[in-house]
């Protein structure tokens, strides 16, 4: 009866360490969210899903975008990062089931027959023995300790996947405005060589008008000087697309034989701006959207679990062991009923004194925990900034592309009225070489400003979280409240 009540005080005592050592709970911070999304264009596209890119209709875009997906080697080392994960989770969450070994072990032994403790008589001096035997461990996880580590590692899977959803998002966004780049820097060098092209054969013209007289030296040579003037602004433009070319080609994971002789495939020079592209959704979704606020949070889930698995290190460790085999002098009986051998095992193992370690331990990782908190907090205030960003840039760069394009239109018709004025001897050739001059400005511009605006649209699917797909909404879609054990 007395054994019973000792028992019973020591289980209750266990239990109630047990709870004070139980992991904190983890609760989303509380955040501040706009109840809308200011401004965001009352009309557009969507962009959504798995291919938010084919809102542009371009299939090389598409080509180039599946390569860099399955080749891209930044891809492929977040991915690594990813499986290193899974494997730890495993190796981690193993400590909490038994081990179990086996062994087996022969000798050979002779005693001495000069030592101080003299054998009986006729005992043997040399003796065989043989032992098998499976050996089983098992730390009982009272305290959490085991079960909070397999929680933060899960954590850092989860973790681990979001980063590497944030670098698919990031590949891609960065694959568009390459492209559309390319695109750019190619419909300007066709446009610089348009117009060396027809200063050219104009040069051609007057050369011959000279020789009858209708034409000044000067004349001559301020043409002269404009083709020059264009022929040296096309080897820039031409290194900038060659440049912009191996920078796609690197994105899309191409071999060193294909970056080098390879060239890449692209659609239409110039082309109309794209729609704009308006927000899915409320601002809350993009907690669950962004990849890079989910591996914050995950951060901070690991972080809070790393606090328990800290605490638990301060109470006692149980463990329960054992082993079932056999042993014999003989190898042949070494399996024979005499001839079992068992073993049945508990310890407990309290820490005392550690100098103050363990509680240094703890202070530690929760300071990680402030760490990982700030981190979060960090990287919703920088994913909204993007966002309000991204919705600027978006509408700025259109605009901007509207007035370019008006503009060009206004020169291409500047440039046929002072043509024709100047066949009919009413503008000189140099009032000509202007408006050549300013029409050709005004496409490398316009060229410029569609880049922009299809660049605008990437970032802003981008800083929306567009395209994420990779994990899932389940752990990610816990509310505010929501705790994770």
């Amino acid at each position: 009866m007395n054994v019973a009540k000792i028992f019973g005080a020591h289980a209750l005592i266990l239990f109630l360490l047990a709870g004070c050592a139980g992991a904190p709970s983890y609760e989303r911070p509380a955040v501040d969210l706009p109840s809308g999304w200011r401004g965001a264009p009352a009309q557009g596209v969507t962009a959504t899903g798995e291919r938010w890119w084919t809102i542009f209709s371009d299939a090389s875009l598409e080509r180039l975008i599946e390569q860099a997906l399955f080749h891209n080697q930044d891809l492929a080392l977040a991915a690594a990062r990813v499986d290193e994960a899974r494997a730890l989770l495993r190796a981690t969450d193993s400590a909490r089931m038994p081990s179990v070994d086996a062994d087996f072990q022969g000798d050979r032994l002779r005693l001495s027959e000069r030592t101080s403790t003299p054998l009986p008589p006729g005992a043997p001096l040399a003796s065989t023995n043989y032992r098998g035997q499976l050996n089983v461990a098992y730390e009982v996880d009272l305290w959490g300790r085991l079960s909070s580590a397999t929680r933060a590692a899960r954590a850092e899977l989860l973790a681990s996947e979001a980063a590497r959803e944030t670098v698919r998002i990031a590949l891609v966004a960065e694959v568009v405005r390459g492209y559309f780049a390319l695109l750019a820097l190619d419909a300007q060098v066709a446009s610089t060589n348009r117009a060396l092209r027809l200063r050219t054969d104009s040069l051609a013209l007057q050369k011959v008008r000279a020789k009858a007289g209708l034409v000044n030296d000067l004349n001559l040579r301020q043409l002269e000087a404009e083709i020059a003037a264009a022929q040296a602004q096309l080897p820039a433009l031409q290194t900038s697309r060659t440049a912009q070319e191996l920078a796609l080609a690197v994105l899309a994971g191409r071999s060193p034989l294909a970056i080098v002789e390879g060239e890449l495939a692209r659609g239409p020079e110039e082309g109309e701006p794209l729609p704009p592209v308006i927000p899915e959704g409320l601002p809350s979704d993009l907690l669950l959207r962004r990849p890079d606020i989910a591996e914050a949070e995950q951060r901070l889930i690991g972080a809070n679990a790393r606090i328990a698995e800290a605490r638990a290190a301060l109470f006692p460790r149980i463990a329960l062991t054992g082993f079932l085999g056999s042993e014999s002098a003989a190898l042949g009986d070494l399996f024979s009923g005499p001839a079992t051998i068992w073993s049945l095992a508990f310890a407990v193992a309290q820490p005392i004194f550690q100098g103050g370690r363990l509680t240094a331990e703890i202070e530690a990782v929760k300071a990680r925990e402030r760490q990982a908190l700030a981190q979060y907090q960090k990287t919703l205030q920088a994913a909204f900034s993007e966002v309000r960003q991204a919705l600027s840039a978006q509408a700025r760069a259109r605009e901007a592309f509207e007035a370019e394009n008006a503009r060009m239109t206004a020169l291409a018709e500047a440039l046929r009225l002072a043509r024709v004025r100047y066949e009919n001897g009413l503008l000189s050739q140099l009032e000509v070489i202007d408006s050549e001059r300013n029409l050709l400005q005004a496409q490398l511009n316009r060229s410029d400003a569609l880049r922009a605006q299809r660049a605008a649209a990437a970032d802003i699917v981008k800083a929306l979280g567009g395209g994420w797909s990779g994990l899932g909404a389940a752990p990610f879609a816990q509310g505010p409240s929501a705790k994770q054990q």
